[in-house]
């Protein structure tokens, strides 16, 4: 019982840990209050671990393998990139900057749609986002400029400068694509590992059928954007039904 407290215990303040860093690492975020919410709930848990009847444990064992299952069905599911690299427009998810800066995980998704521009130059890319807390200019912009510092010419850029989620990033920019290709589009959605599952969803719910290429997480964000993303899928299947 001990070794399990103390468990719990390097567990919560592991993430606490974190979570300062990443508090200072990224903009600010609903996931880092859902960060917060949980490293406090554990340490909590273990410091009351003794006084904590048996059920208490059973549901928090229960609640500890779901999410597992949740992060690992997530994990799987962003690794499958399908791509067949013949597609019409690859459709770049945004992601957080800072200032005018595109941040580490939105490059790391700039870098993929290069590495698909690169495969198939006659396809178009469009850059979702627009400008939010924390971000002097739209996502998009700080997109398209990326994409043209590593070669990418600015014709083959489109850009959807109004959307505020994930849904709107493909719904905004399907209205877009649609006057470019009247008789329809192939297309590739491209956005973190974590963010595949979601994004394939609301492509179809938005009337996009896309294929997916993943952009990897590094290891310290991993908690922050996996908590988050299980939450935001949740509400998905809520919202969608």
């Amino acid at each position: 019982m001990i070794i399990a407290k103390n468990i719990f215990l390097v567990i919560g303040i592991l993430l606490l840990l974190n979570l300062i860093f990443m508090f200072f690492a990224s903009n600010f975020n609903a996931g880092l209050m859902v960060q917060g919410g949980v490293a406090l709930g554990v340490i909590l848990y273990a410091v009351f671990f003794e006084k904590i009847p048996k059920s208490g444990h059973s549901a928090a064992g229960i609640v500890c393998l779901i999410s597992l299952m949740f992060i690992a069905f997530l994990v799987i599911y962003g690794k499958a990139d399908n791509a067949i690299y013949d597609e019409d427009v690859a459709i770049v998810l945004g992601a957080g900057i800072r200032g005018e800066q595109v941040g580490p995980m939105l490059a790391r998704r700039l870098d993929r749609a290069v590495e698909f521009y690169e495969k198939n130059p006659r396809a178009l890319i469009a850059v979702c986002g627009g400008q939010g807390f924390q971000e002097d200019i739209s996502e998009a912009l700080a997109m398209e400029r990326y994409l043209m510092a590593r070669g990418v010419p600015q014709e083959k850029i489109l850009k959807e400068d109004k959307s505020t989620s994930t849904y709107e990033n493909i719904s905004f920019a399907k209205e877009i694509l649609d006057g470019y290709f009247p008789q329809g589009f192939s297309s590739v959605v491209i956005t973190s590992d974590f963010h595949v599952y979601r994004a394939v969803q609301t492509a179809r719910k938005a009337g996009v059928s896309a294929t997916h290429l993943e952009a990897y997480t590094l290891w310290y964000a991993w908690p922050v954007n996996y908590l988050r993303e299980m939450l935001s899928v949740v509400k998905m299947w809520v919202h969608f039904g």
